[in-house]
């Protein structure tokens, strides 16, 4: 017990951002079991330090990663109720997806032991989902997302600005005022999703975070072998550099030598793991029973190191406007402009970009990617950033 109090005070002692993301103020902190999860590199472990530095008393919280060689053959059980026989209160278990058992485990602490509250993250959303169903009657589940444009702009500039509506978008009532703009935009879309961007290196390390993505996490959720991560790799380089994808299941089947009957499930792996965006036809009814129409990667980040710092400026646009909905499934294609929300039609281009493909549809708007202010129905597209 007494190297893992050594542990927890080394991480909490880390100097780190005093800037909180938006998931930070949206937490019930006083429920007894909080799950976080959320893609590699969005932030999880940083929150949770900056939840325990914050308390009154830190000697009743205690920071556990489950990858810790001090608990690999530890009971992590027997972890949770030393602590609470000691004045603990508050124990988070960060990366919990790699101890084994960990859903059974920790069912069996918060029923066990009432007066001990559980925040646990998980780095792989694929373990977490596949093993979250024991304690989904238990536990309160948030899911973290990459910045947005507007916690990239408070990080950057200190300068704070509430999250807007599409509605007040539209309406042209939203008008933050920032200085250089545009510039802040292309510096978000090169680097800026992750909250390492500001760390040296950030391609290499964004890089590692894709690596382990692909070559640990898939590899352990579906026993794939090395040749077949080549070739995901080469599937997601290919979206990134198309204008966009419109994935052709016979044809990718054909190219990666991977079955066409597991592909879909494949692409869903992907996606869940935080790598890429699916979209189905906004005319085709329920997205779980129709085939995907068009298949993004998941930000703009990830599209500069698939396409060797070179993305496709279409893809680009489209890529940030998907990754600002935390909820994509509110996304559609439509038969007419690039993408649907309720009863909206969006096209998006350059300032140059016309209303052509918008004839003959009402409530339909340009989204343009280098402009300033809005006019007419020509909104900026940076103006989408600020959706959370």
């Amino acid at each position: 017990m007494e190297a893992l109090i050594q542990t927890h005070k080394r991480v909490i002692n880390t100097k780190i951002s005093d800037k909180k993301r938006y998931l930070f103020h949206q937490i019930n902190w006083n429920n007894r079991l909080i799950g976080i999860t959320g893609q590699r590199g969005a932030g999880k472990t940083t929150l949770l330090i900056q939840k325990i530095k914050e308390a009154e008393n830190q000697e009743e919280h205690l920071y556990i990663s489950a990858d810790s060689l001090f608990i690999y053959d530890k009971n992590l059980f027997e972890i949770a109720l030393s602590f609470r026989n000691t004045g603990g209160k508050y124990l988070y278990i960060d990366e919990v997806h790699k101890y084994e058992n960990w859903s059974g485990v920790i069912k069996h602490i918060y029923d066990t032991i009432p007066d001990l509250n559980i925040i646990f993250t998980g780095s792989s959303i694929l373990d977490i989902l596949k093993s979250y169903g024991d304690l989904s009657r238990r536990a309160v589940h948030y899911k973290l997302h990459g910045m947005s444009f507007r916690e990239y702009l408070y990080f950057e500039t200190n300068q704070s600005i509430l999250p807007t509506t599409i509605e007040e978008i539209i309406t042209n009532k939203f008008k933050p005022e920032i200085e250089l703009p545009l510039m802040h935009f292309k510096n978000y879309l090169s680097k800026g999703y992750y909250p390492f961007y500001t760390q040296d290196q950030f391609e290499l390390r964004l890089e590692n975070v894709i690596n382990t993505v692909l070559e640990v996490d898939l590899v352990h959720y579906l026993d794939l072998k090395p040749v077949t991560i080549i070739k995901l790799k080469k599937l997601l380089q290919i979206i990134a550099e198309s204008v966009p994808f419109k994935p052709n299941v016979s044809k990718i089947s054909e190219l990666t030598q991977i079955s066409r009957i597991i592909l879909p499930d494949y692409f869903s792996y992907l996606e869940r793991a935080g790598l890429i965006s699916q979209l189905v036809s906004s005319t085709k009814g329920i997205r779980s029973l129709n085939k995907i129409e068009k298949m993004f990667l998941q930000n703009t980040n990830l599209s500069y190191v698939f396409s060797k710092g070179n993305p496709d400026i279409g893809n680009l646009r489209e890529t940030f406007f998907i990754s600002q909905f935390l909820n994509k499934d509110e996304l559609s294609i439509p038969e007419k402009g690039d993408f649907q929300y309720e009863n909206i039609t969006f096209e998006i281009g350059g300032k140059n970009k016309t209303n052509k493909q918008l004839q003959g549809l009402e409530n339909a708007y340009l989204l343009k990617d280098d402009i300033e202010f809005s006019y007419s129905n020509s909104l900026p597209l940076w103006h989408f950033g600020f959706l959370y």
